[in-house]
C-alpha cells in the first residue's frame, strides 16, 4: 500500500511540471509594470497637484513654488466656499438629486430588467426592442429642451429626477444579470406560492446587489455630474442651480469672486482666479472620489456578471 501511494504521488508530480519563469518573463513582467504605474501616475498627479495647491501657502502658489510636496499647509480656501452666495443651496440640491434619482433610477432599471427575463410577458420582444431604440437615436437639444417645455419640467426639480429613472443601458445590464442567475432559485418559490413581488424583493434583489451597485455608480456620477440640465432647463430659478453650473458660474466670474471672498473674510486671505478655481474642481471632485472605494467590489464583480450573456 505504501509502494502504491508513493508511485501516485510520483505520478501525480509528473502530471503537474512546474514553469520556471525565463530572463524573458522577466523583462516583460517588469516593462509591464514600469508602464502602468507611469500610467497611473499620469492619471493620478493631476488631482494630486490641485490638492496640494489648495492646502498651500496662497501666496507660494500664486508664485509658482509648489509642484510636489504642500507648503504652509491650511484649509482657509475651503472655508471660503462658504462666503459663495448660494453655494450650500446648490450643494444640497445636487445631494438631493443625486441620492434621489440613483436610487429611483436602480428601483426602475431592477424591476424592468426582472420583466424582460419573463417571456409571458406581453410584447415582451417589442418591448424591450423599444427600450433598446433611445441608446441607438437621439432627437437632438431642441426636441429635448421643446419635449421638456411642453411637460412642464422647465424651472422644476422633477427634471432632475424623471427623465433619468429609466436608462436603457442599465436594464439590460440588470436583465443579463438576472439570466445568468440559477433558475431553480425562482421555481422553488414559485412551488411555494410566493407571487412575482415577493420573489423580486426577497430573492431577485438581494441576489443583484452587485449589478445594482455597478448601475448605482453609474447612476450617482451621472447625477453628480449634470450641468445641462441645470444649465438650460433652470435658467428662471437660480435656487435650482446644481453644484455644476454654480461652480461653472464661479469659475467663469473667478476675479469678481475672489474679490467678494476677500471682503468676506477681511482680506486675510490672498485669493486669485487661480486658487479659486483649483479649490472649487477640488470640492466637485472630491465626494465621487471617496464613493467609489466603497463601491468598487460591488462595481467589478457586478460589472463582469452582467457581461456574461449579451
Amino acid at each position: 500500500m505504501i509502494k502504491l501511494r508513493k508511485k501516485e504521488r510520483m505520478t501525480e508530480s509528473s502530471d503537474h511540471q512546474v514553469y520556471k519563469s525565463t530572463v524573458g518573463d522577466y523583462v516583460f513582467c517588469t516593462i509591464n509594470i514600469t508602464i502602468f504605474l507611469l500610467f497611473t501616475l499620469l492619471c493620478f498627479f493631476p488631482f494630486y497637484y490641485l490638492f496640494i495647491n489648495t492646502i498651500s501657502d496662497n501666496n507660494l502658489v500664486t508664485s509658482g513654488k509648489i509642484m510636489f510636496i504642500p507648503l504652509k499647509m491650511h484649509l482657509d480656501n475651503y472655508r471660503m466656499v462658504f462666503y459663495m452666495n448660494d453655494f450650500l443651496l446648490s450643494v444640497w440640491i445636487t445631494v438631493s438629486r443625486t441620492v434621489l434619482g440613483t436610487t429611483l433610477m436602480v428601483i426602475v432599471s431592477a424591476f424592468a430588467g426582472y420583466l424582460f427575463t419573463k417571456r409571458k410577458m406581453w410584447a415582451h420582444k417589442f418591448w424591450y426592442r423599444f427600450i433598446i431604440v433611445p441608446m441607438y437615436f437621439n432627437a437632438g437639444l431642441i426636441p429635448w429642451y421643446l419635449t421638456m417645455f411642453n411637460l412642464g419640467l422647465t424651472n422644476n426639480y422633477l427634471a432632475y429626477i424623471l427623465p433619468g429613472m429609466v436608462v436603457p443601458f442599465n436594464i439590460i445590464l440588470v436583465k443579463t444579470y438576472i439570466e445568468s442567475l440559477p433558475p431553480y432559485v425562482e421555481e422553488s418559490a414559485i412551488i411555494d406560492g410566493a407571487g412575482t413581488f415577493t420573489i423580486f424583493f426577497r430573492i431577485i434583489w438581494p441576489l443583484s446587489l452587485p449589478i445594482l451597485a455597478t448601475i448605482a455608480i453609474f447612476g450617482a456620477v451621472s447625477q453628480w455630474n449634470s450641468f445641462q440640465d441645470s444649465l438650460i432647463l433652470m435658467q428662471g430659478n437660480r435656487s435650482l442651480f446644481t453644484l455644476q453650473h454654480r461652480l461653472y458660474d464661479y469659475l467663469k466670474k473667478s476675479t469678481n469672486l475672489a474679490s467678494q471672498i476677500r471682503e468676506g473674510v477681511g482680506g486675510a486671505l490672498n485669493l486669485d482666479d487661480r486658487i479659486i478655481q483649483y479649490t472649487i474642481a477640488m470640492v466637485s471632485i472630491i465626494p465621487i472620489v471617496l464613493l467609489y472605494p466603497f463601491m468598487q467590489r460591488y462595481f467589478i464583480k457586478g460589472i463582469m456578471m452582467g457581461a456574461v450573456k449579451g
